[in-house]
């Protein structure tokens, strides 16, 4: 799944410049991924904000239907106590002969009756009806209903409408003043017969004024209604008296202007009932709503943009950045390929395109340090070479010239001289050979046997020289001069000749896929510190090294790691020189720059 993804990516990018390239990915893995979410949070956050508005909107209707009921409970108990007050009942229902009687029903009522008006607020009138021929009205609270008028109607009218209702508590309001609210309750004796009326005439701003005003920051309207849903009172003023019409119900003929009909309202409605049949109606303007969520969709609309355009301005910024980077990478590498060799990339970010460019900067001089040796070593080839046309006469002239003395060795029958002459022909001639850098190891040991015996004439009988060469690495290819040079070092360095019971021991086996060469002397040794400087290629002294670095160098060149150069040695006691090389039946050959340059950290 994976590499079928990243084909799929790299089949859609091929095409692509490197700018088009990071926007894609920027658009498809940010920009869009952030839009749709962004989206879905907005829808999340309008949602949630509405269902928040709506559960604040609807605990406040419900606190204001609490508060409402609690008050309506207040004044329904007032009159309920009044209306059913046992002894009130038996003195209105009582025939009056005595005038004492009379003052003390009436004394009996105010005494009663006067001060509890008093404990509620809002009341602007409390009266007590009655229609008993032989009890007075006093003009305080005990009336007749006579032809008065009492809230904004005859009182005989008024009292007659309120024995035709059915229910003996009643609500109303005033007809000439939709500021008084009026509370009307039966008095009936244990016989079913109506004696009088309560009357209490409220203040409408003290009973439902505070609550109704200004609902919902002025963007919504509530309604009290009662049981046949007459609105009682509302935030405006101008719809008391009217009725309210819900989907159930159709209004029968034409609505008035205080009627409402809640099917041709696109307000939202949250109704609360209150203990009895009354409700308390809320209307929100959805325009109010909507207008909140366009502020919260525009200000998560507008963080959002700013974050987009502002990430699309650094994305922008970026890649602008990165691509003029390559760019000027490009053009300095055109400068590089056309031959100067002398460009740089300035640069001061530590990021991936900065190591690019050091190294860059790192390859550029090493390239015009390279083009410069190689300058070099073409004006030293051509005068090596003119050097060798001088030095071509030499090795023939040597050559010629131990002839000349075998001849006349041969004359005086010097046996001797002979085999003087005939190892040192054998010695020069691989060694001024410069056409061959690779031979066998029968044409090394020979070579290394010529050198001890001119070095045997020279030092008649004082090293003894062991043998221990496997028949079957004769044929083996090695490097030409491998070996004489560490013999040499015996002599040179080794001071073999000084030594009593000296001797050189020389050692060629094979091994698996390997041949292993070893040169051991029981010469002066090498002390620690020296020992130490020649293995790390460090040494600087007489001899250059003791002529391992050349054979390290060399066995490099043509064998990388697979060759292996060891020198032990016992300060005053002995010395050892080993040598590991591939087992080579055809001739190797120089290995690639990499080898070189793995010999050159060594």
């Amino acid at each position: 799944m994976r590499l079928w993804l990243e084909r799929m990516v790299i089949g859609f990018t091929r095409r692509m410049n490197l700018r088009s390239k990071i926007l894609s990915m920027y658009s498809l893995i940010l920009l869009v991924p952030t839009l749709l979410l962004s989206g879905v949070a907005l829808f999340l956050v309008i949602q949630s904000y509405q269902h928040s508005y709506l559960v604040t909107v609807d605990e406040a209707v419900r606190q204001t239907a609490r508060n409402i009921d609690f008050g309506k409970q207040s004044y329904d108990l007032l009159a309920v106590r009044t209306a059913t007050d046992s002894e009130l009942i038996a003195r209105l229902g009582r025939q009056y002969t005595d005038m004492v009687e009379i003052v003390d029903t009436v004394n009996y009522v105010d005494r009663t009756f006067l001060i509890t008006s008093k404990y509620l607020p809002g009341i602007a009138d409390f009266r007590i009806y009655h229609t008993n021929e032989t009890l007075v009205q006093d003009g305080q609270l005990l009336w007749r209903p006579e032809g008065r008028k009492l809230a904004g109607m005859d009182e005989r009218l008024w009292y007659e409408a309120a024995m035709q209702f059915s229910s003996s508590l009643r609500w109303s309001n005033a007809p000439d003043n939709p500021n008084q609210i009026v509370i009307t309750r039966k008095i009936v004796n244990d016989n079913g017969v109506v004696l009088g009326m309560v009357y209490i005439l409220l203040n409408y701003d003290t009973v439902f004024g505070e609550m109704l005003s200004d609902p919902f920051k002025g963007e919504g309207t509530l309604y009290v209604t009662d049981g046949s849903q007459r609105i009682l009172a509302a935030t405006d003023r101008s719809k008391i008296g009217g009725r309210i019409y819900t989907d159930e119900q159709s209004a029968e003929g034409e609505l008035t202007d205080k009627d409402i009909n809640f099917a041709q309202t696109k307000e939202l409605q949250i109704t609360k009932s209150l203990s009895s049949e009354w409700q308390v109606v809320a209307l929100i303007r959805m325009k109010y709503i909507d207008t909140q969520n366009g502020t919260v969709l525009l200000l998560i609309a507008g963080i959002t943009l700013f974050f987009l355009l502002l990430s699309i301005f650094l994305m922008m910024t970026i890649v602008k950045n990165i691509v003029w980077r390559i760019r000027k990478l490009g053009g300095r590498m055109s400068d590089l390929s056309r031959g100067d060799f002398d460009v740089v990339v300035r640069n001061q970010e530590k990021d991936e395109l900065g190591e690019l460019e050091n190294m860059f900067n790192s390859m550029s001089g090493r390239i015009g340090k390279l083009v410069e040796d190689i300058t070099q070593a073409g004006l030293m080839e051509r005068e090596q070479a003119f050097k060798a046309l001088q030095a071509q006469i030499n090795p023939h002239f040597i050559y010629n010239s131990l002839s000349l003395l075998r001849w006349r060795a041969l004359d005086a029958q010097d046996e001797e001289q002979i085999r003087i002459i005939d190892a040192l022909t054998t010695f020069y001639r691989l060694t001024l050979n410069n056409q061959i850098s690779v031979i066998t190891i029968n044409d090394e040991l020979e070579h290394v046997k010529a050198y001890l015996d001119i070095q045997q004439f020279r030092y008649m009988g004082r090293v003894r020289m062991e043998w221990e060469i496997d028949s079957n690495v004769g044929k083996l290819y090695t490097l030409k001069t491998l070996l004489q040079p560490i013999v040499e070092n015996c002599y040179m360095h080794g001071a073999i000749t000084r030594k009593k019971d000296a001797l050189i021991r020389i050692s060629v086996s094979k091994a698996g896929d390997y041949v292993l060469m070893s040169v051991f002397d029981n010469g002066q040794g090498i002390s620690e510190p020296t020992l130490k400087a020649i293995n790390e290629g460090t040494y600087v002294g007489k001899g250059n090294g003791f002529g391992t670095s050349n054979i390290k160098e060399r066995l490099a060149l043509y064998f990388g790691d697979n060759a292996k150069f060891t020198l032990d040695s016992k300060a005053g006691e002995w010395t050892r020189v080993s040598i590991v090389l591939p087992a080579c039946s055809e001739q190797p050959t120089i290995r690639g720059n990499d080898n070189i340059a793995q010999s050159d950290d060594r």
